[in-house]
């Protein structure tokens, strides 16, 4: 049995903010038995993307300019918490 796991969509959101899908795909032989898909997102000013896949970095380091990163602390100094 063979599993396969990768980075197979990547969005960036009007603020910044990077969600990331990860596809895990369970084989056995050529023969595809299981899939199963997970999100995770990146914050501009909040995540350390060291581990994370090439590509992702590469969008953030172009996105996360300076600018961006502001208007992201300003927004996110601007939400109320809600209960």
């Amino acid at each position: 049995m063979d599993v396969e796991k990768k980075v197979d969509k990547i969005e960036v959101l009007e603020d910044g903010v990077i969600q990331v899908r990860t596809v895990t795909i369970v084989k056995e032989g050529a023969q595809e038995i299981a899939r199963k898909y997970h999100r995770h997102v990146r914050l501009p000013d909040e995540d350390d993307l060291s581990g994370e896949d090439a590509r992702v970095q590469a969008i953030a380091s172009v996105d996360w300019t300076p600018d961006r990163m502001e208007s992201y602390r300003k927004k996110k100094a601007n939400r109320t918490v809600r209960l």
